[in-house]
């Protein structure tokens, strides 16, 4: 068994020589485990893993680690011309970095840290179709079709455009994954290109707008097909990285910042108020300045008293009833029996 692989691997790795692409496919897939493993052993809290490198309480991502091997692997094979053994070293290299990078691919999307969240999950999506595109070229698919040592130019032309277009028409209709792996696999992007549009698609927008029956249909088959792929989706990616925090791990600092908007903004209402009751008692003594600069109208002065007095015993005016057409006799006006008798109004000049 061992020896059928190893003849295998000679044949169809060495000879075809990819070795080079071969370790960076072994390189990506071992980092990528490793790296999960080991955040998740840090989440879990298990005391005799090593946690976080944090020197100087400044918590270095393995996103840099990963940017490092890059680096490395990139400048090293332009540095030995690509000869061998070397390019195999630093293939291996360049593939731990791709791994170890695109596993916070969605911190530097969002330029936050949502490792945890449900952001967090393009990262996986990130690794899964990197990991597929790689394979794809190590078992001999090339991008959009083209065929190593095809005569016809013609021909490689139309094959090339007629993928690309139909790959296009598959990412517009929101099937991220069918288009993606059509560049590689000519035949499956046919089969996004042919299917109904998701239902948030751009391809939805523009050509089911029109046409409620087939966006009903395209809503109903969401809900039933697509729903239950994101649900194997979900189970199958919380099975590789581990499933999501319900509550943001920055959901500490957002509360210390939404505290703080809180508090400026009682501070401002209560300046404001504040400002508010002292234009009032500014308006109150210029009224009262006013009147204190005026002569005092005896007259006005005991009519402003009589309107005080009504305010605080209740309505002074008498209610006359008007007679009834074909009564004995007409009604007597009706007054408050608390009320005083009311005085005659002094004559006008």
């Amino acid at each position: 068994m061992i020896s059928a692989l190893l003849d295998g691997y000679r044949e169809h790795i060495v000879a075809a020589h990819k070795q080079p692409l071969f370790l960076l496919l072994t390189g990506f897939i071992c980092s990528f485990v490793l790296i999960r493993f080991s955040v998740r052993m840090i989440r879990a809290e298990v005391r005799w893993w090593p946690g976080n490198i944090t020197p100087g309480g400044l918590h270095i991502h393995h996103m840099v680690f990963g940017l490092g091997f890059l680096l490395l692997g990139g400048i090293g094979v332009f540095a030995t011309g690509g000869r061998s053994p070397w390019i195999d070293l630093f293939g291996l290299c360049f593939g731990i970095g791709c791994g170890l990078v695109l596993d916070e691919f969605a911190l530097i999307l969002h330029l936050d840290d949502v490792y945890w969240g449900e952001q967090g999950r393009k990262s996986v999506d990130a690794v899964i179709l990197g990991i597929l595109v790689t394979a794809l070229l190590l078992t001999g698919y090339v991008p959009l079709g083209v065929v190593p040592g095809q005569d016809t130019r013609w021909g490689l032309i139309a094959v090339i455009s007629v993928n690309a277009l139909v790959s296009i028409v598959a990412l517009l209709k929101g099937k991220m994954w069918t288009g993606l792996l059509g560049i590689m696999v000519p035949g499956l992007s046919w089969i996004g290109a042919i299917r109904l549009a998701r239902p948030g698609s751009p391809w939805a927008r523009w050509r089911y707008t029109g046409r409620p029956r087939r966006m009903q249909r395209a809503v109903r088959r969401e809900r039933l097909l697509h729903a239950r792929a994101d649900r194997a989706r979900t189970w199958l990616f919380d099975l590789i990285a581990g499933a999501p925090d319900k509550v943001p791990a920055h959901h500490a600092a957002t509360h210390r910042v939404a505290e703080r908007m809180a508090a400026r903004a009682t501070a401002h209402l209560d300046a404001h108020a504040a400002r508010a009751l002292a234009r009032r008692h500014a308006r109150l003594a210029d009224r009262r300045a006013t009147s204190a600069a005026t002569p005092v109208d005896p007259v006005r002065q005991d009519r402003a008293s009589l309107r005080r007095r009504t305010v605080r015993a209740g309505r002074h005016r008498t209610y006359a009833v008007r007679p009834t057409p074909g009564a004995p006799e007409p009604h007597t006006s009706y007054r408050h029996p608390r009320l005083p008798h009311p005085q005659p109004r002094p004559p006008r000049h």
